[in-house]
């Protein structure tokens, strides 16, 4: 699949097929993290206005998603980044990632920042993380030093 099959737009998580992912995003967190340290948002907090949430489609076909959260008007954080199983390895995530960044960019935000698992199962998503230029970092917002989670964040030139 080349990336310019693949197209980025604002969605609404209530989409039937963007729904199911979002369960298949909650399921895997939750059988990775103990119930309190899962911080993957619900539809609920997906549509907060602070919220701006994408898909990842490959002519139609749902491939994965991600969203931006306002946390002020210079910090946002990524959140509910997921590939659909059958598009892992493709560079979907890094996709979503990227459209991410820009989008906080165009926004005029200057520091972006994540939180994800330390388990092994989210190995992957930290080294993808980590290629983009997102460095370990101290808890920020609500979350808090723990040995489920890791936050990340880069300062946006």
């Amino acid at each position: 699949m080349a990336m310019a099959e693949l197209a980025m737009k604002q969605e609404d998580p209530r989409t039937p097929d963007v729904t199911a992912l979002l369960r298949a995003h909650l399921q895997f967190a939750a059988e990775q993290s103990p119930e309190e340290h899962v911080h993957a948002l619900d539809i609920g907090g997906l549509l907060d206005e602070s919220v701006t949430f994408f898909s990842a489609r490959d002519d139609g076909l749902l491939l994965g998603v991600g969203a931006l959260k306002m946390l002020d008007d210079s910090h946002g954080e990524l959140k509910s980044i997921h590939t659909a199983e059958r598009a892992r390895g493709r560079g979907v995530g890094r996709a979503v990632v990227d459209h991410l960044v820009d989008v906080a960019r165009g926004r005029g935000v200057t520091r972006l920042s994540l939180e994800t698992g330390t388990m092994e199962a989210f190995a992957p998503s930290r080294a993808l993380y980590k290629s983009v230029g997102f460095e370990v970092s101290e808890p920020f917002g609500d979350y808090w030093e723990n040995e489920y989670s890791v936050c990340m964040t880069m300062e946006l030139a």
